[in-house]
């Protein structure tokens, strides 16, 4: 596995455990993170409250079905699940793509789809 798939998956793996500090670890200072038709986010203190999204508790489950990497840049496709604060279960499949500024991660775009059945 390449050193970029791997910092994807530890990527995944801190919002899988809500660890914030491995998260931001991964990004540079001027990190952005774009998700298309909900919000623009730069840097990383930006990001760090974007980790728990608004309405959402606890750790969400992600499963990454896919990893596909061209030059600098890593696309992740997969599903996943997380706790609303109102108690229902927000389910999605998710396609992000990573690009990076040498070893770290400079830019997520997140395409998101819920799921209704």
């Amino acid at each position: 596995m390449s050193d970029k798939k791997a910092a994807v998956e530890a990527y995944f793996d801190g919002f899988r455990r809500t660890d914030r500090a491995q998260i931001l670890a991964l990004l540079t200072d001027d990190v952005v993170w774009d998700l298309p038709g909900y919000k623009h986010l730069e840097g990383k203190t930006a990001f760090d409250g974007e980790i728990v999204g608004e309405g959402f508790e606890g750790r969400p489950t992600l499963a990454l079905d896919r990893l596909v990497e061209e030059g600098d840049t890593v696309v992740a496709i997969g599903s996943g699940s997380a706790q609303q604060t109102d108690g229902s279960t927000h389910r999605f499949v998710y396609c992000d793509v990573f690009t990076f500024a040498g070893a770290l991660i400079g830019r997520v775009e997140s395409y998101l789809v819920p799921l209704t059945s």
